[in-house]
């Protein structure tokens, strides 16, 4: 790939075009809001002029119900030798370019799974998509030149190709994205209007499970409108769950010993199902989730801070394989959560004592 066409210099578009720029990739920018694209293009993404010719690859980064208007239109102006979206639903789109008519050999379906809570060009980072899943989705009419430029695209910006059917693919997203993030917004909802005595206790608990709903409604609109059913079953299932351990709450509250024994093996039913989903979500790697050891650590709000717990665990050659900050309320200062293996864990404590840390248990 020499040169590529990135219509759409949002998060995603522009996250692409710095990785592909980055490795010499002549990138072109094209954007409805040009000061966009513009802004993009400061940034070292590529350059805002127009192509003299067709690229390489055409990337459109349009909402999920832009999608086909932009690829009919971009291959009609014969735009580029291959084109394909990075748009996080796939089988809507498909089935709206093929109801155009168009030749789909030099066309194929992806979604990087990689993302921010904030949006525009000004949030893009070259390193946006390493190490995350890219799903691609071939049909028997792609072009295999096609799948070969997506496949170095997602080379370039150090992904890891998935490959999958786009109505798989939509389910799956659905799962573990779309519904998720209507269940966080749910509950940060319930924070909305309550008692600032009550926000005050906000843990690191909260935080983690509303961390999603800070992101923009109106682009999440659009990912809704273009995956509705999938994500409406899994909430009807979902509300199933609520219905019964409501049920099961409200019988721990009974006088009835027989009652509140159900109630018990309700909500245990369901905190038990939640533990056997959870040890399935891939950990390090990718690979099986493992159990590691928590070495807490009180730090004050003070620049280098972090970067000096990181060298002093590296001194004592230990490899941090996880960290968490949890901020302590009103105060100017947090509690670092360093995860690592269970037999590293004595002697990192004992040398951070060592080095005058502050350890927690």
């Amino acid at each position: 790939m020499r040169t590529a066409l990135v219509i759409g210099t949002g998060l995603i578009g522009t996250s692409a075009a710095l990785a592909l720029a980055g490795r010499g990739v002549t990138v072109h920018l094209a954007d409805r809001d040009p000061e966009q694209a513009r802004t993009a293009a400061a940034l070292g993404a590529g350059t805002d002029e127009a192509p003299e010719g067709p690229v390489d690859l055409v990337i459109v980064a349009a909402p999920p119900a832009l999608v086909a208007g932009v690829l009919a239109d971009a291959v009609r102006r014969g735009l580029g030798y291959g084109y394909l979206d990075v748009a996080s639903v796939k089988g809507g789109p498909r089935r709206e370019l093929e109801a155009l008519g168009l030749d789909l050999s030099a066309y194929i379906g992806t979604h990087p799974m990689a993302g921010r809570e904030k949006s525009g060009p000004l949030a893009a980072t070259a390193d946006l998509f390493e190490g995350r899943p890219w799903v691609l989705t071939p049909t028997r009419d792609t072009d295999t030149e096609v799948l070969n430029l997506a496949l170095e695209l997602v080379s370039h910006c150090r992904a890891v190709p998935v490959v999958m059917d786009a109505d798989a693919h939509d389910h799956a997203v659905a799962l573990v994205s779309h519904m998720p993030h209507l269940v966080s917004s749910l509950v940060a909802a319930r924070l909305e209007k309550a008692e600032e005595s009550a926000v005050r206790l906000c843990g690191q608990g909260i935080r983690d499970v509303t961390r999603i709903a800070a992101s923009d409604p109106a682009m999440w609109i659009d990912i809704l409108s273009a995956n509705p059913g999938p994500v409406a079953d899994l909430l009807t299932d979902v509300a199933g769950d609520l219905a019964e351990t409501v049920r099961a709450l409200r019988a721990l509250q009974s006088a009835d010993e027989d009652e509140r024994g159900k109630g018990v093996t309700g909500v245990e039913d369901l905190l038990r199902r939640g533990n056997a989903g959870q040890v399935r979500v891939p950990g390090k790697h990718g690979s099986a989730p493992r159990a590691y050891e928590v070495v807490a650590v009180l730090i004050d709000d003070q620049p280098g801070q972090l970067a000096r717990i990181f060298a002093d665990a590296g001194m004592a050659g230990v490899n941090v394989e996880d960290v968490r900050i949890e901020h302590a309320t009103g105060q100017q200062a947090g509690l670092v959560q360093l995860m690592v293996e269970p037999k590293a864990a004595p002697l990192l404590t004992a040398a951070l004592r060592e080095r005058g840390w502050a350890i927690r248990q």
